[in-house]
């Protein structure tokens, strides 16, 4: 087993799609940051397929565009918007989606990820979401409104419906600098 699945959520999200997305699917990221999750996907879904990627910053768009030239890969769809607004350019049924809350890796931390955006943005997937799919939901909760949100996601995904959703929440629990933890959702 490669540890690497044990120190980073990230990781354990990307397994997770690894079993569920193939070639041809239509995928989310929701909070594109520099890009990794967006590479992932689209590497996961191929020439195919079809990853839609939001984010506000400038930043996140010029770097995510940067390590897609980089690594030659099409069927990106770059959107300077908020992941709230995914319905105004979503028109397919997706396979998956992936969230990491919280900031801009070498962006501005002021600008964050809030609970209000996130949880509109989190409803509005689940209902374009197949059966079977998948969403992953890291959250980072090392800033102040980073815990309000961790709070008030983990409230929402506890109210989904059993007989609609499987929900998974894998959390360290012996770790003491507020470790990111990942909240999983399968559409039944």
């Amino acid at each position: 087993m490669n540890t690497k699945y044990l120190t980073r959520p990230t990781e354990v999200a990307k397994s997770f799609l690894k079993e569920t997305l193939k070639k041809g699917d239509v995928v989310v990221d929701a909070t594109m940051g520099n890009g990794n999750d967006t590479l992932f996907l689209a590497n996961m879904v191929g020439e195919e397929g079809k990853v839609i990627s939001f984010d506000i910053q400038d930043l996140a768009i010029s770097n995510t565009r940067e390590l897609l030239e980089k690594n030659r890969l099409s069927g990106v769809e770059l959107i300077q918007d908020g992941h709230e607004n995914m319905d105004t350019y979503i028109r397919d049924e997706i396979s998956g989606a992936m969230f990491n809350l919280g900031y801009l890796p070498k962006g501005d931390h002021h600008i964050v990820t809030t609970a209000e955006t996130t949880i509109v943005a989190i409803e509005k997937c689940l209902t374009f979401l197949k059966k079977n799919g998948i969403v992953t939901i890291v959250i980072y909760y090392g800033h102040d409104e980073g815990k309000i949100e961790k709070e008030k996601v983990i409230n929402y995904v506890e109210t989904l419906e059993s007989n609609k959703f499987h929900v998974m929440k894998v959390d360290y629990i012996n770790q003491t600098k507020e470790p990111p933890l990942l909240i999983t959702i399968i559409k039944k």
